[in-house]
């Protein structure tokens, strides 16, 4: 068992190599394919992430006897959707960093219920990320769409990169690769 003390700065460059093991010669074809996020209202989710963000609706899954729809949206060319419903499937579940949305049926319509988004008291689950090529563009283009910023790129000590909400309040980091170097030195 490794046993790290962390100090004022968290996990030195050191402790963390350390703590990193090479994975089993079985994960080497793993990959992260999804995060589920649970939405109140799919139409109003689907259209932040198809119109706002970009995203294509990559699938749908109905399943009726536990009352629940899953949409699957990912950054992919709907040209290239396999149309055959079984490869379709196959398709989709093979399509890297996807973003699950689960809607349980009658939430829509419940305005008691609301989703902890992992950012309020307890913490836990904090954001997805979003790269784009240009921060200030796509903020720009946010506003103009009434998208609420939990962070602008000017805002704070990390200049350059946003924070939004989806409709249930979840947070999307809004990043430029090529800034992300100023950001982290």
């Amino acid at each position: 068992v490794l046993v790290v003390k962390m100090g004022d700065t968290g996990l030195s460059d050191e402790a963390a190599a350390a703590a990193c093991k090479d994975g089993d010669p079985l994960t080497k074809d793993f990959m992260m394919q999804q995060t589920m996020l649970r939405v109140k209202d799919p139409a109003k989710s689907l259209d932040f992430y198809t119109r706002i963000l970009g995203m294509t609706l990559l699938q749908k899954f109905d399943f009726p006897s536990m009352r629940f729809t899953l949409f699957f949206l990912g950054y992919e060319d709907k040209k290239e959707i396999p149309a055959n419903v079984k490869e379709r499937t196959a398709w989709t579940f093979s399509r890297r960093a996807t973003v699950e949305l689960t809607h349980n049926w009658g939430s829509e319509s419940d305005d008691s219920q609301t989703y902890h988004n992992g950012n309020s008291d307890p913490r836990g689950f904090g954001h997805i990320g979003i790269a784009v090529p240009d921060v200030y563009a796509a903020c720009k283009m946010f506003e103009e769409q009434g998208v609420t910023f939990v962070k602008k790129p000017d805002d704070g000590k990390m200049k350059g990169l946003a924070f939004i909400q989806d409709p249930d309040g979840y947070w999307i980091e809004i990043l430029s690769p090529n800034n992300m170097v100023s950001i982290t030195s």
